[in-house]
This record gives structure tokens, C-alpha cells and sequence, in this order.
């Protein structure tokens, strides 16, 4: 079976990694830099360098294969989504676009495809155990906290990303909606700020960001949820002094006779310092509450840097969930045509026992506890 990943970042590498012990893999991305690491760690996967902006040519581009992963930034997202259904080509998406997906389902159903999108850790697989829940018992509340973090704390930022700088700034300019008494509330992202002490993680804040996506339309019977970000203390005050200095908006500036998006240039600035070196030590730490019927079931997810592999958690947690849904859609468990974001598939009681499982073969573990 041929299968197609779009960008050879951390996670591109990463789950062309997982999927070619099984498939026959090419990686696709625009960085010659990329695809040459990704390269020297398996021989075995064809890369392949092309311009992934180049919609028009994702006919040509995909007719070899069977499934398709999109790992492209963001801001391509939404398009590259809309060229590979275009394609007739079924796919799993974790470019975590600001668009709504959901916007292309009846392209989707038309071309007679499967998009699962979304497909990371949160979102992801906060979806997946909610979709799950949300069949067993009618629940109440939701609430997700979720960030990875470099295990060295280097100042100013203490923080380090494998994906782009500008898809995380994002976060914290766009506004952010909760549910609170079945009503959607909009407050600026890195608002509700609070200390929360982690066994593993020490203290750490959690803040409003913008994460429930999907399931603000598709759970909107659930009449309490959250989701929030976690960052070591002080990024937030650190963050809000550059939003307020300007660094984060969108609106171009002249600078000198050019025109300048504050928040690409702060981007590229931030390129380097928030760079994840491919044997830098960092965490992923999820936890994930559910109430309802007088129960209260609780998820949590600390995934560590995997030092044999040299894979970073961040990879792990969210490439091996996407190749967690791309095997599943191979084997056959889920048919449905048209988009669907994970809640969607976690409902159907085989296709998340089958995730789940997948990630733990990997030791990536979600341990549940029940009251």
C-alpha cells in the first residue's frame, strides 16, 4: 500500500517513520533540509522535494497513492485539505488549521472520501475520549489541559516548539471560546490564568486558548467545556507584553518603504530560540476530566523525549495518533465518507479501542481513573 505524508518536519518524520514498518512511504516537502534528515534516519522512505503550495498539481502529485497524511503549517491547511479530497483521496489531517473543516464535508461525501482531521493529541485525542464518553453517559462537563514544554528552562521564553512559531502565536492572538451553561463564551486567548501543581511537571499555568475547534458544534449538548493551555509561569505576562508592543499583529507596517507583518517577522525571530533540536529533552502532559451520572473519569498523558529513537514526545504523541487513525482507516474499521474530526470516530467503540491501543504498543499510555 503507497502512502503519501505532506511536510517533513518533527512530525512529518516521525510518522513516516511509524507508517513505512508497514507501507511503502514517500515524504513530501518543500525543504531540501527536511527530507535529507529524514532520509538519513530510514533509507527506506522515498523522498521527495515539491512545492505542496502548488494545489493544482495534487492530481498528478497523489495518483500513485492510496492514503494521504497532511502535516503542512497551518495557514496551508485548509487548502492542501481541500486539494487532496479534490484528489479523491482519502486522508488524515493534523495541520491544525484556524479554518473549519467541516466546511468541506459535502466535498468530501461528493468525492467519495474519509478525512479524519484534527488527528493530534488536543486537538485529537481529547476529541476521541470525549466522542467515546459521549456514547457511554450523558455527560456535563468537559475540560482539557494540555502543553509540551522543554524539560530545560532557558529564559526568556522557556518554551520550544517542533512545528512553526507562527501556527503557536496564533494561539495567543486568536480569541477563545468556551462553553459555560450550553452558551458559547469568546474571551481573549491567554485570559483565566491559574497555577496548577503536576506530579511530574511541577507548577505550571494553564491559560484560555482557542482549542475546542469542532466540538463546539458537534458535543453543543455538553452544557460545560474547556479547553486550556499549559506553559511554564511567566510565558503568559511575556506574551502579553508583545501582543501589546504590536509584535503579534497581522496588519502590515512600513518599515523603511516595505511593508511588514508584525507577526511574520516575529515569527522568523522566534524561528530559532523556539527551536526544538531533534535530541532536546522536553514533555508532553495532557489531562482530561469528564463528568457526568454522578461519575467523574479522568485521563492523563506525560510522554517523555524518547532518547533510543531520538524522537520528541511532541512527534510522538501527536504523529503516532494520526498514524494511529491512517492504519485504522486501512484495515477497513471506519468507512464513513465526508469529514470527520476525532470526537466523530471515537464513538464507534472499535475504532477507539483501536487507537488507543496502537499508542500504547508505542508507550504512548493515557492512564484513566474513574470515581
Amino acid at each position: 500500500m503507497q502512502i503519501a505524508i505532506l511536510g517533513a518536519g518533527m512530525v512529518g518524520r516521525a510518522m513516516a517513520i511509524d507508517v513505512v514498518k508497514k507501507y511503502t512511504v514517500t515524504s513530501f516537502d518543500i525543504s531540501n533540509e527536511s527530507l535529507q534528515t529524514l532520509a538519513a534516519k530510514n533509507k527506506n522512505i522515498t523522498c521527495t522535494q515539491t512545492d505542496l503550495s502548488n494545489y493544482s498539481n495534487y492530481n498528478n502529485l497523489l495518483q500513485p497513492f492510496d492514503f494521504v497524511i497532511s502535516a503542512v503549517p497551518g495557514f496551508m491547511g485548509y487548502k492542501t485539505l481541500e486539494a487532496i479530497i479534490t484528489a479523491k483521496k482519502n486522508v488524515v489531517d493534523i495541520s491544525f488549521f484556524p479554518e473549519d473543516a467541516l466546511q468541506l464535508d459535502a466535498l468530501a461525501k461528493e468525492k467519495n472520501v474519509t478525512a479524519i482531521v484534527d488527528c493530534g493529541v488536543a486537538p485529537g485525542m481529547s476529541n476521541l475520549i470525549l466522542g467515546y464518553y459521549n456514547q457511554q453517559i450523558k455527560i456535563d462537563s468537559f475540560e482539557c489541559m494540555v502543553g509540551g514544554l522543554p524539560k530545560q528552562r532557558v529564559k526568556p521564553f522557556e518554551y520550544k516548539a517542533p512545528f512553526s512559531p507562527i501556527d503557536v502565536l496564533e494561539e495567543y492572538t486568536r480569541p477563545a471560546r468556551y462553553v459555560e451553561n450550553g452558551n458559547i463564551v469568546t474571551k481573549p486567548a491567554l485570559s483565566d490564568a491559574e497555577l496548577i501543581d503536576f506530579n511530574k511537571a511541577g507548577t505550571l499555568e494553564s491559560f484560555n486558548t482557542d482549542g475546542l475547534r469542532s466540538i463546539l458544534f458537534t458535543m453543543k449538548h455538553i452544557p460545560d467545556m474547556k479547553e486550556k493551555t499549559l506553559r511554564y509561569p511567566g510565558h503568559i505576562d511575556l506574551m502579553k507584553g508583545l501582543i501589546k508592543a504590536g509584535f503579534l499583529n497581522t496588519v502590515p507596517v512600513n518599515f523603511n518603504g516595505q511593508q511588514i507583518a508584525p507577526l511574520n517577522f516575529t515569527a522568523a525571530l522566534l524561528f530559532e530560540q523556539w527551536k526544538l533540536s531533534s535530541t532536546e529533552e522536553e514533555f508532553t502532559l495532557m489531562t482530561i476530566d469528564i463528568k457526568g451520572e454522578g461519575k467523574h473519569i479522568h485521563y492523563e498523558l506525560y510522554d517523555e523525549y524518547n532518547a533510543v529513537t531520538q524522537t520528541s514526545s511532541m512527534s510522538r504523541t501527536t504523529g503516532y495518533t494520526a498514524t494511529a487513525a491512517l492504519n485504522m482507516l486501512a484495515d477497513g474499521l471506519f468507512v464513513a465518507k465526508g469529514v470527520f474530526p476525532p470526537e466523530l470516530v471515537g464513538c464507534n467503540t472499535d475504532c477507539f479501542n483501536y487507537i488507543m491501543q496502537y499508542l500504547t504498543k508505542r508507550n504512548v499510555v493515557y492512564t484513566k481513573t474513574e470515581s
